[in-house]
């Protein structure tokens, strides 16, 4: 293992990794400074860029951005008190009273320590992971790889959102996805809907992009803000490092808290923050300033969510086991170089392995220098309103998806599954348990038939399936007993309240609708091609069943109601508005090309919607049309033409 560590840090070390790892932490940095974005969607971008890639280059980008999106994230979180990630929802409550005190130097010293030494431990304790867990790995063979996904969406489903039949039934959504196109196995295609695009499976840069990208840049959209409302910084730098020198301690366990729940599927950076921020409250003296500007309260979960990175890293590269969403479009990335997670990496490709463990703690160093040098530019880039970015983002977001087959289909693909995300986010349904279910949906389906092929029922009688399956059933069990703290007070003019649920009807509705067609397409297939389609959609009707049930019966405020829109500004634009400028703009593209079309939509966007001067918002429409012509020469593309295209021959970069 020595001498996969030195050759792996002499890969890293080499002009062209360590540039493609800079280039990834740059990527991230500006992600997680961006609302709305988040490592998921930021890989999800990156993924079309990688493909053809040497895989050390590929795995050093992809490594830089995962490790220090929740680096920067902290920017907007202490500055305005809008979180970057999920990942810094808890920065906010100490950071940003800090910022409009004036101490918001202080804040971003003390958090970059942090989330260095954070990702630092993080990677630390992956390489120690990877020494103890390879004998074990060694054992498992497809009944206990079966069981292992059992268990992680089992526990994927109960631990991400506040109702655990909604949590089950996402996950089994994600799982219907997947069986939309051929059958791994047999090849036989199931519910293409009529269309060719679903010959082929869904792409996962398309389906995460819709998940995580499109409706957080809406609800941004919605608040009309500007990411920062000041751009000035103050002094403290010095001040921050000796408060976490102060604090090591504190960081230290929290940074243990991180790597332990990184390395629960389910959990990641939704709550690990909290939980961090938690342990701080109940462990620390003097508790009287949280929540109102107390350092320690930015270094708790700084230390974290850092840290989790290294954990959610152990179940994706040791078992092919996604811990997070960004970990699920990063085990995607990894199979499309060609590298494959689980016994053969760590037997065969140690030096890869080593790679991302030296990786994880170089973009951490990186990225906190980089935040340290830059910060007062970042500040005053948070000062421009969202509204100046969203259209570009929107550009750059179909751009990504349209990689994945370069077929109109991928950008109506990205449509649709971004309205399904929209609903999903305002009713309080998990998107990373959709998201890590259809990652694993292939997986679930070939090792169901490796497994009864090899051992048949007698499967259940090897001991290492027989513990996964107590723990599985310990899980689901548990969480009938386990209820997450809702967001907001049970009140009935809150967004909990039992009263006006036909929209929340609607979507259930809609989703039950489509568990039966999947159902009734499968049935139509031998066992070989229809049993997993019929597996994922009974499995969703199963856990939609009770969550309809006690919406019937359920006559009090309760998470089963949640509605985001309820008790929200009535002024503000609707998610409905935002999603007719896509579909319009997706119309008109059909129409002119998507070139044309996209670039038409961000003229009007920033002319209408931002308000600006027409002859800026046409500068910048064109500076995005020679950004996207720049990409088509360099990458060999040729975009989406639309119907008048066949009459009329644009001029480059048009096309």
């Amino acid at each position: 293992m020595l001498d996969a560590a030195v050759s792996a840090l002499a890969q890293l070390t080499s002009p062209e990794t360590f540039l493609a790892l800079i280039a990834g932490v740059v990527i991230g940095l500006v992600v997680g400074v961006l609302p709305g974005l988040g490592g998921t969607a930021g890989l999800a971008l990156l993924l079309p860029f990688v493909f053809g890639m040497e895989p050390n280059t590929a795995l050093a980008m992809m490594i830089g951005l995962t490790a220090v999106t929740t680096t920067s994230d902290t920017f907007p979180s202490v500055l305005m008190g809008i979180p970057g990630t999920s990942g810094s929802q808890a920065t906010v409550l100490d950071g940003f009273p800090m910022s409009k005190r004036g101490e918001g130097t202080r804040a971003l010293s003390a958090a970059f320590v942090s989330s260095m030494f954070g990702g630092i431990f993080g990677a630390f304790v992956l390489s120690f992971a990877v020494f103890f867990a390879k004998p074990i790995i060694l054992k498992i063979g497809f009944g206990e790889q079966f069981m292992l996904v059992v268990l992680a969406l089992s526990m994927v489903g109960i631990l991400t959102g506040s109702n655990i039949w909604k949590g089950l039934a996402a996950c089994s959504i994600g799982l219907m996805l997947g069986a939309l196109g051929a059958a791994p196995l047999s090849g036989v295609q199931r519910a293409t809907l009529g269309t060719d695009y679903l010959l082929d499976p869904l792409p996962l840069v398309v389906v995460g992009l819709a998940m995580f990208a499109t409706p957080e840049i809406i609800d941004l959209l919605r608040r009309q803000s500007t990411i920062s409302e000041s751009g000035k910084l103050g002094t403290g730098w010095l001040q921050g490092f000796r408060d976490w020198l102060s604090n090591w301690w504190l960081s230290l366990r929290c940074a243990v808290i991180g790597c332990i729940i990184g390395a629960l599927p389910g959990l990641g950076g939704s709550v690990v923050d909290w939980i961090a921020y938690g342990h701080a409250l109940q462990t620390t003296k003097n508790r009287e300033n949280y929540g109102k500007g107390d350092v320690r309260g930015v270094i708790a979960p700084e230390s974290a969510n850092n840290a989790k990175e290294g954990g959610a890293l152990m179940p994706t590269i040791l078992l092919g086991i996604p811990g997070s969403g960004s970990m699920a479009i990063l085990l995607g990335g990894l199979v499309l170089i060609g590298v494959e997670p689980g016994t053969e990496l760590i037997t065969d490709q140690m030096d890869l392995v080593y790679l991302i463990i030296w990786s994880i703690a170089a973009a951490n160093i990186v990225g906190a220098g980089i935040c340290f040098l830059l910060s007062p530019q970042i500040a005053r880039l948070t000062t421009i309103r969202y509204a100046l970015l969203a259209p570009f983002m929107f550009g750059i977001i179909f751009f990504a998806a349209f990689q994945a087959t370069r077929s109109w289909g991928d950008l109506v693909a990205l449509f649709l599954l971004s309205v399904l995300a929209v609903y999903m986010k305002r009713f309080g349904w998990s998107r990373p348990a959709l998201l890590i279910g259809f990652v694993l949906s292939v997986r679930v389906e070939t090792s169901v038939y490796q497994t009864v092929a090899l051992y048949g029922i007698s499967f259940l009688e090897r001991p290492i399936v027989i513990v996964l399956l107590v723990l599985t059933i310990l899980s689901v069990v548990a969480a009938v007993f386990f209820k997450q703290a809702p967001s907001g007070p049970l009140t009935q003019d809150g967004p909990f309240t039992n009263k006006k649920t036909g929209p929340q009807w609607l979507f259930l509705a809609f989703l039950t609708g489509a568990a039966i067609f999947i159902l009734q397409d499968g049935m139509g297939f031998n066992q070989l091609t229809g049993l997993f389609p019929m597996v994922a959609s009974v499995s969703a009707l199963v856990f939609i069943a009770p969550l309809a049930v006690s919406m019937l019966l359920k006559r009090a405020p309760s998470t089963l109601f949640f509605d985001a829109e309820r008790g929200a500004d009535k002024d503000r634009p609707s998610a409905e508005f935002f999603i007719g400028l896509l579909a319009a703009m997706l119309v008109f593209a059909a129409l002119v090309g998507f070139v044309l079309g996209i670039a038409t939509f961000i003229f009007l966007f920033l002319w209408k919607r931002a308000e600006i001067a027409w002859w800026k918002a046409l500068g910048g429409a064109l500076g995005f049309v020679i950004f996207l012509g720049i990409l088509s020469d360099q990458l060999t593309l040729r975009y989406p033409t639309g119907l008048l295209q066949t009459w009329i021959t644009l001029p480059w970069p048009l096309q």
